[in-house]
């Protein structure tokens, strides 16, 4: 299952009874049939008299098309190669510039770039909007052409013209197009016994990555407290939020989705295991680029109380997307529940607001470089990293001095990390003040 992307197979049965029909069921069915008859006369006009030969088979598929799009920004008609896209985005790499994109009023939107991808460097963010894709305006495609035209083969570039928010004037950014990696979560010790644990996306891998990282860092030090940071993060595989959810909870209710049907919900709990950090201080960062599964987690840490949220209010993306595939090779992506808090709370169109509300501030000294370098870090900046050849000369430094001089530099550029440290060393004082 996905947020944005549950997959599943379906059975339908249908079974005849004949019998008598009340009186409000015949006319609902003649509204039906009336619905059908002026559908197939159209269709019969398009297919005669249209200016171009165009199949029925294309017509119908069009007209499945249109009736998807237009239900809501996240139900979408999948032809083959889309169906087999999508399967390869949430498990694998795949070629592109790494973004998560959505259609607003006809508007393409950017949900949130993915750190550390062509798209990020290229300084788009969440909220900007896309009105020409190599020249051709965006309204006249649908999401999933868009999406088409912005992917492509690794190293040929495409040329966006983006509005930023607030901006007057659009821009065009050309992005050379890469391999998206699928690596989900970094790790960066802050001090000592602080880590911070960055969530780029859920993958199929994103807990085993956490629970590897963070078990790898625990044989060297004790932990005394985690940054969890879910900022930009496009959101992913809903039992993957699940489980990174169920890291720091002992047991309960993660969140729960339902459909039309009141009788369709279905809990999602947490379990007790044994890399569960259920008992170490956790502050977790968010902001409006945290769509989807990351909302989720934040969702369960904010009710259930286990971790401090701060930064800015969420994306607001609270629905969940069933795929279904087609004997043909091609699928539906239908929106068919919401997805709820622990206390209920529905995130759609709302997102979660954080407990301190702590906005990103760059220092003066990056005002000019237009926050490029905001709330991520290099690889040059990780442990163990590969030196350049070409680099500069001069003395090693030792893996402990090149480590904390890498955290000094995210501290020195973050506020926001910068808060979430200085708030999880100080939570085990205040819960004992309670």
């Amino acid at each position: 299952m996905r947020i944005g992307t549950w997959t599943a197979a379906f059975l339908i049965l249908v079974t005849l009874t004949i019998a008598p029909a009340p009186l409000g069921a015949a006319t609902n069915k003649d509204d039906q049939f009336e619905a059908l008859r002026r559908f197939s006369q159209v269709l019969d006009m398009v297919e005669t008299h249209y200016v171009k030969k165009v199949t029925r088979a294309e017509l119908i598929q069009n007209s499945i098309k249109g009736m998807l799009e237009q239900l809501d920004p996240h139900s979408a008609f999948l032809s083959a190669d889309d169906f087999k896209e999508l399967q390869v985005s949430s498990s694998g790499a795949f070629h592109g510039i790494g973004i998560e994109i959505s259609q607003d009023n006809g508007r393409l939107v950017v949900v949130t770039p993915i750190e550390d991808t062509p798209a990020f460097k290229a300084g788009l963010k969440s909220g900007d909007i896309i009105l020409e894709i190599d020249g051709e305006p965006t309204q006249e495609f649908g999401l999933n052409d868009a999406v088409k035209r912005i992917r492509g083969p690794q190293g040929t570039t495409v040329v966006l013209t983006i509005l930023h928010k607030g901006a007057q004037q659009p821009i065009d950014v050309t992005i050379a197009r890469g391999t998206i990696p699928i690596i989900s979560v970094k790790t960066q010790e802050l001090e000592k016994g602080y880590v911070l644990a960055r969530i780029t996306r859920f993958n199929e891998h994103t807990t085993k990555e956490l629970h590897d990282k963070l078990n790898e860092y625990a044989k060297k030090e004790p932990i005394k407290g985690i940054v969890l940071d879910l900022r930009n993060n496009p959101g992913g595989l809903l039992e993957q939020a699940v489980t990174v959810a169920d890291t720091f909870l002992a047991d309960g209710l993660v969140v729960y989705i339902q459909g039309k049907d009141p009788q369709s919900r279905r809990d999602f709990m947490a379990r007790k295991d044994s890399d569960d950090l259920t008992q170490v201080p956790l502050v977790t960062i968010i902001n409006a680029g945290s769509a989807s599964a990351a909302e989720i987690v934040a969702g369960a840490l904010q009710d259930r109380k286990r971790s401090l949220l701060i930064g800015e209010k969420t994306f607001g993306k609270g629905s969940v997307q069933t795929v279904v595939s087609l004997p043909d090779g091609s699928g539906i992506k239908l929106t068919t529940a919401l997805y709820y808090t622990p206390n209920g709370r529905s995130i759609q169109a709302e997102g979660i607001v954080p407990d301190l509300d702590i906005p990103f501030a760059a220092p003066p000294s990056d005002e000019d470089k237009n926050n490029k370098d905001r709330f991520t870090f290099r690889e040059k900046d990780f442990q163990r990293h590969l030196e350049n050849a070409n680099g500069k000369k001069g003395k090693k430094k030792g893996a402990a001095t090149a480590d904390s001089d890498a955290a000094r530099v995210i501290i020195e550029k973050d506020n926001q990390v910068r808060l979430g440290l200085e708030m999880v060393k100080q939570l085990p004082k205040i819960k004992e003040i309670r």
